[in-house]
């Protein structure tokens, strides 16, 4: 994944439809890290070995690690800084495996004034097949009172 530019959308800006998007090539050194922060070694993504010997014949990345893409289009592009987490749901679908291209992509599908709510579907696919898709809310700060002209 190459640096992300960063753009911002106050909640006035945003419509239903809205897309982003952001594609990512899954490497070793990735799951390693993601391993090395989250405490998760499972074997299933450190060990080649262990790993071969799986339904899915290889190493696995963390699903939480392709779900933190979704993460990083929310907090840089979509609505992007200032945007809040409130909640995520997810569901797995397939594997994500080492050396993978996973494409990401998020839409607003509601806006809810009340609390400046944005819901947002979220989907990965990996060779056209969905590996994970779920239904992001984030609370999305107003443009500033000096902003407005």
């Amino acid at each position: 994944m190459s640096a992300l530019s960063l753009k911002t959308f106050f909640f006035e800006d945003l419509t239903v439809g809205m897309r982003e998007s952001l594609m990512k090539t899954v490497m070793d050194s990735d799951v390693v890290g993601f391993a090395q922060l989250s405490g998760d070694a499972n074997p299933i993504h450190l060990c080649d070995v262990y790993a071969s010997k799986t339904r899915f014949g290889q190493r696995i990345a963390h699903g939480l690690y392709t779900a933190s893409l979704i993460s990083a289009i929310l907090g840089t592009r979509l609505p992007g800084p200032g945007a809040i987490y409130l909640s995520q749901t997810l569901n797995f679908k397939g594997p994500v495996k080492i050396g993978d291209v996973v494409s990401v992509h998020v839409e607003v599908v509601e806006l809810t004034e009340r609390g400046r709510r944005c819901r947002l579907h979220c989907e990965a696919i990996v060779d056209g097949q969905v590996v994970l898709d779920g239904e992001a809310i984030v609370m999305v700060p107003s443009r500033p009172k000096e902003a407005v002209a």
